[in-house]
């Protein structure tokens, strides 16, 4: 079997428009770009476009997953999503249990269109809550507040069997005992996935340059930050939502099928200005696919060579091995050997002893995991066994 049978298939939207840029996002998003305001009709037709073409290469496969990420997705209109999802069951079979996740804001005016998704074919939603505090919601450059975000929850909560919403934690001059109580509200609200991230500063966002000139004070420690992470773990787990990935908490039944599909090293088709993808080509050999960042320029991409791409690279045996074990460690599941074995790449013997022996990984029945003190040394960790191959 080819790793994509193994770890699923899905399919990535990237919407890359947002009504303003948080300053610690560095993902692809734009604000105020023309592209973004063209008739619906037009940008329905770039997206499936670029989906009639891998459909032609991609075909006999069954579809696990639907990912509209951005940007801000919720400002899409509901036509739009429902023509790509249309051209998606065209061109693959629907799994019975396919997953079709929107990302949202919790605006009034992203919460007044969520009926309309749920009929489109959405059954998913996740919210970017990323507070339950309205100064540090202001701190983080969130056009929302707590009373918005818990009226939009309510709402989605109402319209989809499936949410999930995120928060960050780590937020400037937040303190621990703040941090457990702002959870403790949040797995009150009965949602069955919870995605919680520290807060990372990243060099080419607001934050990054602020951070840089010494404009940014107040972040925790990495002790406190530590203490945190520990604590996120316990409370969820007390709660039934156990970690099955860094950032990652669900009820039994409720992990996203969509980032597990990255993180077992599945493929993923990404379509959308920026996107990436990891495709496997009938035997041909797994590929990287990235399409040009800026909204104007793939849609002129996708006018011309009809999958939008810029880049296409055949990853090496090695390159494969590396991605697998770096996105694979994140999880509970951990890193199956044998396919590493697969690959003709396996960590050095010694090398797992030594993490084994300090605490840091765990070895049992072909399966590499990380534990919890390997976890928060994670980058670390990852840096040993990747040189090791």
């Amino acid at each position: 079997m080819e790793d994509w049978q193994i770890g699923g298939f899905g399919l990535y939207v990237h919407w890359p428009i947002c009504t303003s840029k948080c300053p610690y996002c560095d993902f692809n998003s734009h604000v105020n770009v023309a592209w973004g305001f063209l008739d619906p009709g037009d940008q329905a037709q770039s997206y499936v476009t670029a989906l009639d073409h891998y459909g032609r290469e991609l075909p006999g496969r069954v579809l696990n997953s639907i990912y509209f990420g951005g940007g801000t997705p919720s400002l899409m209109d509901p036509i739009v999503i429902e023509q790509i999802i249309e051209a998606a069951r065209s061109h693959w079979r629907f799994a019975n249990n396919i997953e079709i996740t929107m990302e949202a804001n919790p605006g009034s005016v992203d919460a007044g269109r969520f009926q309309a998704y749920a009929r489109a074919g959405v059954n998913r939603l996740s919210l970017g809550i990323q507070a339950l505090d309205d100064q540090d919601l202001m701190r983080l450059g969130r056009a929302h507040r707590v009373d918005d975000a818990l009226r939009a929850l309510e709402i989605a909560q109402g319209q989809f069997d499936r949410v999930s919403f995120d928060l960050i934690y780590a937020r400037p001059h937040q303190t621990l005992d703040a941090w457990e109580n702002e959870l403790e509200r949040a797995l009150s609200f009965g949602t069955e996935h919870l995605s919680l991230y520290q807060l990372t500063i990243e060099p080419s966002t607001a934050f990054g340059r602020w951070f840089e000139a010494g404009k940014l004070p107040g972040l925790p420690c990495e002790d406190l930050a530590a203490d945190m992470f520990i604590a996120t773990q316990k409370l969820c787990e007390n709660k039934g939502l156990p970690g099955y990935e860094v950032s990652n908490h669900a009820r039994a039944g409720a992990r996203s099928v969509h980032n597990t599909i990255y993180w077992q090293g599945g493929d993923y088709l990404g379509i959308g200005p920026g996107a990436h993808g990891r495709l496997t080509l009938n035997g041909a050999g797994r590929y990287a696919t990235e399409a040009p960042r800026d909204p104007a320029v793939w849609a002129s991409k996708v006018r011309k060579n009809r999958s939008g791409e810029s880049l296409r690279q055949e990853l090496t045996a090695l390159d494969q091995a590396q991605e697998y074990l770096l996105m694979g460690l994140r999880t509970q599941r951990g890193v199956e050997l044998s396919r590493l074995e697969r690959l003709g790449f396996v960590p050095d013997p010694d090398k797992l002893d030594e993490l084994k022996s300090i605490g840091m990984i765990t070895v049992h029945k072909g399966t590499i995991r990380a534990t919890q003190k390997g976890i928060l040394l994670l980058n670390a960790v990852l840096g040993e066994l990747v040189l090791s191959l």
